[in-house]
């Protein structure tokens, strides 16, 4: 499905991000499926593993899928996850670098605390997480869509968006500053005190957040309000 957002008097369209392409059936971890630096694992599901404050570097997941499974406090660094899906796992305080996301799915997660920087999502859907707060800075995000997520405190300084969709999202106190819009949608998101307001120059805002908003560029532009 594809959905369109106003950009200057031209209607575009932002596509929905494409879906992981998992197999029929998936491999049960074993232990030769470990995070390890510079491993290559493919066809894998992993079911309640813990990957807990490791720090790995140079790994590549393909059409894997995790449940339930925690990467609390864990440093990635030059790492790719593609074709693969993410359900009730727990991201809290990982820090990753240089990390790429490339069709996945991430569906009722915890990312709070985390790090994300100088890292890709290109076609990544992730939808009812709690992600308040964590930082997206110096990211590039394409295709990318945000659904039912608490996001209060999310920073995405200096990063770059194109064909993004934030849906029924907390975006309380988020910060914007410095990044770079072209195609991006706030649906029904809560917009309140956000900074860096003005660097969503050309984005399309529906719903009540787009006072709220209204209301954060005004702080920015010194522009006081006085009750009569």
């Amino acid at each position: 499905m594809t959905q369109v957002a106003r950009q200057g008097s031209k209607i575009a369209r932002i596509k929905n991000p494409t879906a992981p392409k998992l197999p029929p059936s998936l491999r049960p971890a074993e232990e030769r499926d470990a995070l390890e630096d510079d491993a290559i694992i493919k066809g894998v599901g992993y079911e309640s593993t813990h990957f807990v404050g490791m720090e790995v570097e140079g790994v590549e997941f393909e059409s894997c899928m995790f449940q339930n499974s925690r990467f609390t406090g864990t440093e990635l660094h030059r790492s790719q996850f593609s074709d693969s899906a993410f359900n009730t796992c727990d991201f809290s305080q990982v820090t990753a670098h240089d990390v790429s996301l490339i069709r996945c799915t991430i569906n009722g997660s915890r990312i709070t605390g985390s790090s994300w920087k100088s890292g890709t999502f290109r076609d990544v859907h992730i939808e009812g997480c709690i992600s308040a707060p964590a930082m997206y800075r110096y990211m590039k995000l394409f295709s990318v869509a945000f659904t039912d997520c608490k996001m209060i405190g999310a920073d995405f300084q200096s990063t770059s968006m194109n064909n993004v969709r934030f849906e029924n999202c907390d975006l309380t106190g988020a910060q914007f500053s410095n990044g770079q819009m072209g195609i991006v949608r706030f649906e029904n998101c809560t917009l309140i005190d956000v900074g860096g307001a003005a660097s969503l120059k050309g984005a399309t805002v529906q719903g009540p957040g787009s006072m709220e908003l209204a209301l954060s560029l005004a702080r920015e532009a010194g522009i006081l309000f006085e009750d009569y």
